[in-house]
């Protein structure tokens, strides 16, 4: 028998990068960013931009195109600036993929040009996975738009779309050139986007970081008045320990260890159930709280600090139980469906289930195996929860 090993490290870097009015003339970060590049021409750039945003900034084309004419020797358009559909339909629809491509084939965008992706996190998922995927990957700078975006799914290495019905089951490991986050962007969200975003931060920090959490908490009344400077701060944070984990640890998950997925087995079904009506970070947010109370069941988390992270919660605005919480599974009496979830997150990460659980706030610890019984006994602490509150609720607006 004959052989050949073959060995090589590829040695990725890029940047992520804060500002304001980001395409204003007089703001060079863009073009700068660009010319890391080392070329001496002008860069060539595709933008693709969600609907969203471009219906509540509507001058957004008119200023990229600006912003290019300014910087005529530094960048150049290969066409006007395509605006898609976003949300989390943008990764249900595969003929958008097949749009995008097509556009970069028409366009000439080669590797040495950048498809530039504005967007909350699903546009920028689907338009790096066909970034990924276009000539082997042409380079893509992602601006993300929402407090999601800017502090967790824009700012890692995973492009995917969804497909057999399940999420980010199409993707691919692919590192951006550059982010770009400009805090202007998070000014006309709607406070559900506000919010959704900041269970993402409590996620990171309950596993890793018990002062980011306490200063989450300290701020949390900034945060829902929606104190740019907060969020700010939270979304500085939050990346920057998000990086540091991808640099630190498995960034193309490679293992089936996945710290970042805390709360996220519950709410990836959870997605699935209500038709993806629910926001990903208000789902994280419900598998957050239902895997704090598990815990707390388990006897590995104690009762007064599951209560704080319930309430700090509770007090950002999320709901933490929706009816799809205690969905039957289909001919299975008495079991709910959204155990389902569990076997489907095993499947999409491969190897053994792992799922992180806390011990305390700041500290996380993998298991391998989730009690059903202990999971719908907390399903249903929380449905009796969110009843207490609901009760309660006419009585505080009178």
């Amino acid at each position: 028998m004959r052989s050949i090993q073959q060995s090589f490290q590829v040695h990725f870097q890029y940047g992520v990068y804060f500002t304001e009015g980001l395409f204003k003339p007089v703001n060079p970060l863009l073009v700068n960013v660009l010319q890391q590049d080392g070329h001496a021409t002008a860069r060539k750039l595709l933008f693709v931009i969600d609907s969203g945003v471009a219906a509540a900034h509507p001058s957004l084309v008119q200023n990229i195109e600006a912003y290019a004419t300014h910087h005529a020797g530094a960048v150049t358009l290969l066409a006007k600036p395509l605006v898609v559909p976003g949300g989390e339909a943008s990764k249900n629809d595969p003929q958008l993929v097949q749009d995008l491509l097509e556009a970069v084939n028409d366009f000439g965008v080669c590797r040495h040009s950048y498809l530039v992706a504005i967007g909350g996190g699903a546009l920028l998922d689907m338009a790096g996975y066909a970034a990924a995927i276009a000539h082997r990957g042409i380079r893509l700078v992602r601006i993300p738009t929402t407090v999601l975006s800017q502090n967790d799914s824009g700012v890692g290495v995973k492009n995917s779309v969804n497909a057999f019905h399940k999420k980010n089951f199409l993707g691919t490991f692919a590192p951006p050139f550059a982010v770009i986050n400009d805090s202007d962007f998070l000014l006309t969200l709607e406070d559900r986007d506000w919010r959704a975003g900041m269970a993402e931060a409590i996620k990171v920090a309950l596993i890793k970081d018990a002062a980011f959490y306490t200063s989450i908490r300290q701020d949390a009344a900034k945060l829902v008045a929606r104190d740019m400077g907060a969020m700010q701060d939270q979304i500085f944070r939050c990346a920057q320990m998000h990086m540091e984990h991808i640099s630190g640890g498995d960034p193309f998950e490679k293992g089936s260890s996945r710290p970042l997925d805390f709360g996220h087995w519950a709410a990836h079904k959870l997605e699935q159930l209500t038709n993806y009506d629910l926001r990903h970070g208000e789902a994280v947010a419900i598998g957050i709280a239902l895997d704090v109370v598990y815990a707390t069941l388990a006897g590995m988390l104690s009762q007064e600090e599951c209560e704080d992270i319930l309430t700090l919660l509770t007090d950002l605005g999320f709901a933490l139980y929706i009816p799809e919480l205690s969905q039957q599974a289909p001919g299975a009496e008495n079991r709910l469906l959204i155990l389902n979830g569990l076997n489907e997150f095993r499947e999409h990460l491969g190897g053994q289930l792992t799922i992180m659980l806390l011990t305390k706030i700041g500290q996380g610890v993998e298991v391998h195996h989730m009690d059903e019984a202990l999971l719908t006994k907390a399903v249903a602490l929380l449905q009796e929860r969110h009843q207490q509150q609901q009760e309660k609720a006419p009585a505080q607006t009178v």
